[in-house]
């Protein structure tokens, strides 16, 4: 596999209350592509900030960082929201959707930016990735909490990236909707999408191949998970088909 992320002694940190905290301490990890990664630990261990500057939101204050061989540190603003738009996605625990937009306009948000020739119908392909092409035309306040993780996963895949971020993505779910997502991502990753998801649930990791632990800004483990979850089989008992 190709090497699509390269951290190398990566270090962040944040001034809170007049005291520095270290959100990041030297840390290093390759993420080759088509792999689904999940990054673990406690609460503030510094798992967010790691997937904010793998997604080119925050960058490391020392320490390199390659995306396909590209030395990020050396874009602008502009050019960074350039690559984040055209070649990342973004899955949050809170969904981000606009309240009073339909699932359709939504997804259609990050082709705004976009610089292809033809974005006719992309947002209803990728609601369609998602079994949500019959909800096109539904505000947020007319879904349930898993089909708005699903429009917020479509709206991560209509410019077709290469890497999906996930943070959190079942947090503010039930187990079933929790399922659904997670069978979502498993299937997308078996499509090549590289995956990096976040969780503090030991059962979400699980559906991963590689497991990422890190505890107070230090990775403590990276290891393979040698027996993987099914989501999609898991799901299949809780709803039989």
């Amino acid at each position: 596999m190709a090497s699509m992320i390269a951290l190398e002694h990566a270090n962040k940190r944040y001034s809170k209350d007049a005291n520095v905290v270290t959100a990041l301490a030297d840390v290093s990890l390759r993420i080759d592509s088509g792999e689904f990664v999940a990054i673990v630990g406690p609460s503030g261990s510094g798992k967010s900030t790691l997937l904010h500057v793998l997604g080119l939101l925050d960058r490391p204050d020392e320490g390199l960082f390659r995306f396909e061989d590209r030395d990020v540190s050396t874009l602008d603003s502009d050019e960074l929201a350039h690559l984040r738009n055209q070649r990342i996605g973004f899955v949050f625990q809170a969904f981000h959707l606009l309240p009073k937009t339909p699932a359709v306009e939504n997804v259609e948000l990050p082709l705004i930016y976009s610089d292809r020739d033809d974005l006719s119908g992309l947002a209803h392909k990728a609601l369609e990735r998602v079994g949500l092409a019959d909800r096109a035309t539904h505000l947020p306040s007319e879904l349930s909490g898993g089909q708005q993780q699903r429009v917020a996963i479509a709206r991560a895949l209509v410019n077709d990236p290469d890497l999906i971020l996930a943070d959190e993505p079942t947090g503010n779910l039930d187990s079933q909707s929790g399922l659904e997502v997670m069978g979502i991502l498993q299937e997308l990753n078996d499509q090549g999408k590289t995956i990096v998801l976040v969780t503090h649930d030991a059962e979400v990791a699980r559906v991963a191949s590689r497991l990422i632990r890190i505890v107070d800004g230090q990775i403590t483990e990276d290891s393979p998970i040698d027996i993987r979850r099914d989501a999609r089989a898991a799901l299949r008992e809780v709803v039989p088909v």
